[in-house]
């Protein structure tokens, strides 16, 4: 089943309906750059989530369960929720954030 998405000018973000939520889910266009690591443009987010739907499926499943949201309640998304579901490895447990070096 492929999920599609929109964009939406008023939000300047990009949208798309979670499977079995029933609320809409956005990212914002700034929080494509850290992804991008360009200035984003609407095309190149399209394209983005075109080509990683599944870690923006799976990145929005993650955040409704951590948040315990009602189907009815949208959610936004920013571009460390899409990197730690597309790094993470189900069977390793969630991906590490970020290493923080001891600088004694």
């Amino acid at each position: 089943m492929k999920t599609a998405a929109e964009w939406s000018d008023e939000l300047d973000a990009l949208r798309f309906s979670v499977p079995g939520h029933g609320a809409s889910c956005a990212m914002h266009r700034l929080a494509f750059k850290a992804l991008l690591r360009q200035e984003p443009q609407k095309a190149a987010c399209l394209a983005f989530f075109a080509d990683h739907t599944q870690a923006f499926l799976k990145a929005a499943a993650a955040k409704i369960a951590r948040l315990a949201l009602p189907p009815d309640r949208s959610l936004h998304l920013n571009s460390r929720d899409i990197r730690r579901a597309m790094t993470s490895d189900d069977a390793h447990g969630p991906a590490r954030a970020c290493l923080i070096l001891d600088r004694s």
